[in-house]
């Protein structure tokens, strides 16, 4: 029979609050934009002049804020559940476009939320929002491409 002990909760939160300094200290190593990302994008239609790329991006571009605003408005309504869901949207979405910084600040955020409840996010969310506007310039270079 193993023998677990229990840590006690208020020895958890500052263990679980350096995960998510870590896990963002590391954001500034991953690229603003990974190139073989949007390189999958367009192998999905490769013969049509990357309008396909183009469409996705778009939508991206225009729901993201979108995303961001119900990270907003659920921590102002201290709707856990919603804010989580906004999160992890917003996670895979930057995953599908490439935008793997934001996917990192997206992933702490989620994590953070889930275990920890809505306390503490801001700075999380302010982030991820610094994340978005660069990978938003980014992107958008490909849309007047």
């Amino acid at each position: 029979m193993v023998k677990s002990t229990a840590v006690p909760h208020n020895q958890c939160l500052p263990i679980a609050n350096l995960f998510i300094k870590l896990r963002v200290t590391n954001m500034s190593s991953l690229p603003i934009v990974d190139q073989e990302a949007i390189e999958n994008l367009r192998e999905l239609s490769p013969d049509d002049d990357d309008a396909f790329l183009k469409e996705i991006l778009a939508i991206f571009l225009e729901d993201t804020p979108l995303r961001i605003a119900d990270l907003h408005s659920s921590l102002a309504s201290g709707n856990a559940e919603t804010f989580v869901r906004a999160a992890h949207s917003l996670k895979g979405s930057s995953s599908n476009v490439g935008a793997s910084e934001m996917r990192a600040a997206a992933e702490a955020l989620e994590h953070h939320s889930r275990k920890q409840g809505l306390t503490g996010v801001g700075e999380l969310i302010a982030q991820l929002e610094s994340a978005y506007a660069r990978a938003r310039d980014a992107l958008q270079k490909f849309l007047i491409s």
